[in-house]
């Protein structure tokens, strides 16, 4: 029996690193680089994240385990070994699922929708390899502004280190809870934030007073941003666009608006305007 069993784990492991020999093969053909697991890392330097925080042994879904403390570059984001050094560790846990064999529960954090181990990867790849769809761990919460999710790409988590920057430098999540601002565009949150700037120059000469920084970002969500959402959303436009948010249409309003006027030679229109005429022009 123990020799059947070694040889099942054994074939088990070259058909999990075979597996994973192909997904990095169809990863660089299509010129993706998201196999890799997620660096915690990178993620609580980029999220500027807080915590962790005791949540105690919970039952988690393998699939939203896509990230590591300190061996990300040894399983790709599927939990796969990448290392024939792995075997041995991995071969052993494999016995383990095949005896029945109850193990002690894996250490992770959780960030937003996303688990981060921290003890226990060979019980994960192992777990995920056999079809396992849940699997206990003790879990320690980190706070973040922002939600991530399993699927995230780099370039989604260079925007999302930019929301961060948005929401600390304005605050909008504590001046406006519901403010739910997403956006696509590389150097959006940046551009966000230079509006509100200039809106707060111009409502400081309309007004004849100092106008707080605190005051010209409630300010710009209610009058400039949350019309041209409102906008938007009774066009029913954004289904031209897959892939884009409310966030990535504003900013092509704003940018419609300045092109007439600097381009087109017409008076600087109010957003909702430029809005109305954005949207008539890409029915």
């Amino acid at each position: 029996m123990s020799d059947e069993l070694n040889a099942r784990a054994r074939a088990d492991f070259s058909r999990a690193r075979f597996k994973s020999f192909i997904n990095q093969v169809f990863s660089v053909i299509a010129g993706r680089h998201t196999t890799t697991l997620l660096s915690y890392d990178e993620i609580k330097e980029k999220l500027r994240i807080g915590g962790p925080i005791y949540r105690g042994v919970k039952t988690v879904r393998v699939d939203q385990i896509a990230g590591s403390l300190n061996r990300y570059h040894e399983f790709d984001r599927a939990f796969l070994p990448r290392e024939d050094q792995l075997a041995s560790r991995w071969q052993k846990v494999d016995r383990a699922f095949y005896q029945d064999i109850n193990l002690p529960p894996v250490v992770l954090y959780k960030v937003g929708d996303v688990y981060f181990v921290v003890d226990g990867h060979h019980r994960v790849s192992v777990a995920r390899e056999q079809g396992q769809e849940f699997i206990d761990a003790e879990v320690r919460e980190c706070a973040t502004r922002v939600n991530i999710t399993a699927d995230i790409k780099p370039e989604d988590l260079q925007i999302l280190g930019a929301k961060v920057d948005f929401l600390e430098r304005t605050a909008l999540d504590s001046l406006r809870p519901q403010a739910k601002i997403k956006s696509t565009i590389p150097d959006g949150f940046t551009r966000m934030l230079e509006h509100i700037a200039v809106h707060r120059y111009f409502m400081g000469i309309d007004l004849e007073r100092d106008i707080s920084e605190e005051e010209a970002v409630a300010h710009w969500y209610d009058s400039v941003y949350t019309p041209i959402i409102e906008i938007i959303r009774k066009s029913g436009i954004l289904k031209e666009f897959p892939n884009k948010t409310e966030g990535d249409l504003y900013l092509w309003t704003l940018d419609h608006q300045h092109y007439l006027s600097k381009e087109e030679g017409q008076p600087l229109q109010p957003p909702e305007t430029a809005a109305n005429q954005f949207i008539q022009e890409n029915e």
